[in-house]
Formats: C-alpha cells, structure tokens, sequence
C-alpha cells in the first residue's frame, strides 16, 4: 500500500503503491497483502482519526486490479493470492507500548469483510475475493523492548467463532515474535492460521552473534597474532552515528538507549548488520572461529543449545552452522506449533 509515501498527496502515494504492487506479482510474488487503510497528504478529516473506510476499498480494489493485471501478464498458471485489512502494528514497529493491545472487534471483522467483498464486485473483481485467504487482525498479542503482551484466547472467543461461520478465510496475526509455544499453538487453533515473525529471528541471529564474539573473546584474546573482530563494538558505533532507524523507538537515559540498541525486543539493530563496517567485523568473527575451532567448553556456556547438538553429531561447530541453527530454533517453534494447532499432536509432515 500507500504507508511509505504518505507524506505526499494521495494520487502519487496510490501510483507508486501500483508500481510496487506489479513489481511484487511480476517478480513471482504469490501472497499479496493489500493495504491502503493509512491516510496520505491530503486526505480530508481528522489525522488522528482512521481513513474513511470506503475510500480505504476502493485504494484496495485499485491495487487487486493491478495485481490481476500484472499476474495475466505474466503468464503464469498460479494466480496471487491475497491478505487484506490493516497491518498490526505500524511498519517498523510499535514506538511505545505500556499494555497489551485492544483485540479486534468480530464487528470490524464482519464489517470489513462485507465491504472488501461489496467493493471488489462492483469493480468487476468477484473473482479476487474467491483469492483472499486471510485478514489481519489484532489478537491482542504485541512486544515493547523488555516485554511480551501474551496471548489470552479468552479475549479473542468472538473472532474465532466468526471466522469460522464465515468459512472463507482465516486471519494473519502480526507481531506474534517472542510468544511461548503453546500460544502460538492456540493462536492457530483458533484460525489464526498465518503468524507473522519478524524481530524474534533477528533477534536470534544478534544473540548468536553476540555469543560468538564472547567466545572469540575468551578463545583469541589472549593471542596477539589474531585480531578481535570486536562486532559488538563495531554495531554499537554505527548505530550511534547514524541514530535514524532506533532513535524515534527508544526512550530513556543514555545507559538505558545503550541497552536497548543492544538488547530490545524491536531489535532496531537489525537495520544495521548490512553496514560495511559490521559486515567486516562479523565476517572477521566468523573467520577467526573457522581458523581456531573453539573447545565444546565455550560453546557450551555460551551457546548451550548448540552444544547439544554438536555433542549429538547433528551440528556443525563451524560459526556459520551454530548462527544458522539459532535461527532455526524459532523456526521450529512455528513449524511445531502449526502442526500441534492443525493435528492436535506433532504430526510427521
């Protein structure tokens, strides 16, 4: 949608959306989420107030039709198919947040449903709404830089059971990062079947970095023919210089914004890792660990999961093996709970 050209007049945020939208499905994209619900320069109305929802349709159904369009040129036997309602939260990340989001009520949900279906027809694009697979709602579930709002399945009883009389699609929940594995089992149970993970995957690979580097520390730091890579050092520099992608999302005295670059749930550090100079340290770390293998010893205090599955011969004690790995362990928490939220027990698929 429109969000990243906000700031200018409607027609010219609406046509760069378009041209984004055909990029995606020309590339091959197949699951196009449409979102037009964000107010441009000069939409009429109360700024604080949300877009009017017929004008929000009818930005939707302009972007479905350029999707369909761009599809039918490409050639392709796989049509798109498509997400709709409004990103939760906003791109980027909550700026603040003291309690647990409000869960959305199962009368926007109707309402919004209704209407997406209503506006597409009129605009000759019935056969779009046969393709949307899902609606973003909020269920409640959100993270700020030091705390998970949790998922309680009590508050979202009337949502499920619309969706479920409703029978045409399910919902994408956002921001489910840092939830415990039996509510990411919940959620899907209660056909919140698409769950969003984000910040929790750069979280892990900045946990594994960070791992590294104390490893390199106490395996190198005593060699003088070896040079530490010093990546923490390195990100905590560019992220002082260039404060743009963190500064406007955390708060607090100087010790405070120190640790959160570091440590926050948002992870605005991940912004950051495409940087020359971080790409330089941390190809040095995984360098140095590649020419001195460090003893299981570190590995297992600073990377203990790991080091389970080195022991067990199913791991690499190579850096890149241990980094893709921690990653991996949050996948398998969404792969799990997908199949304990389908199947009712873990399936062998």
């Amino acid at each position: 949608g429109p969000y990243p050209w906000r700031q200018e007049p409607a027609a010219l945020a609406m046509q760069k959306a378009e041209d984004l939208v055909r990029s995606y499905v020309e590339a091959g994209f197949c699951k196009i989420h449409l979102d037009a619900s964000m107010r441009c320069a000069d939409d009429a109305g109360d700024p604080k107030t949300p877009l009017n929802e017929t004008i929000v349709m009818e930005r939707t159904a302009a972007l479905a039709r350029v999707a369909e369009e761009a599809a039918s040129r490409r050639g392709s036997d796989v049509r798109p198919v498509y997400v709709v309602g409004t990103e939760v939260p906003v791109p980027g990340g909550e700026k603040t947040r003291s309690q647990a989001p409000e869960v959305t009520s199962a009368e926007d949900v109707r309402s919004t449903l209704e209407q997406t279906k209503a506006t597409l027809e009129r605009r000759g694009l019935g056969h779009v709404w046969e393709r949307v697979i899902a609606l973003v709602v909020q269920p409640g579930v959100e993270y700020s830089d030091d705390a998970v709002f949790e998922y309680d399945r009590c508050k979202t009883a009337n949502l499920s059971a619309l969706i479920r009389e409703a029978g045409t699609c399910v919902y994408e929940a956002h921001s489910t990062d840092y939830q415990k594995p039996e509510a990411l089992s919940q959620l899907v149970k209660d056909h919140f079947a698409i769950l969003k993970v984000g910040p929790w995957l750069t979280f892990a690979f900045r946990e594994a970095v960070f791992a590294l580097s104390m490893i390199e520390e106490e395996w190198l730091g005593d060699r003088r023919s070896v040079e530490l890579s010093r990546v923490r050092e390195a990100l905590e520099s560019v992220m002082v210089k260039d404060p743009a992608d963190w500064q406007g999302y955390y708060t607090g005295d100087e010790a405070y914004l120190r640790y959160a670059r570091r440590y926050s749930f948002s992870d605005r550090c991940r912004y950051y890792w495409p940087r020359p100079e971080v790409q330089a340290a941390l190809s040095r770390l995984v360098s140095n660990l590649k020419n001195y293998p460090p003893p299981l010893t570190l590995i297992s205090q600073f990377l203990p999961v790991q080091y389970e599955g080195v022991r067990a011969g199913v791991l690499s004690a190579d850096p890149t093996a241990l980094i893709c790995d921690k990653i991996a362990g949050v996948l398998r928490l969404y792969s799990k709970a997908c199949r304990l939220g389908l199947f009712g027990r873990e399936s062998a698929g």
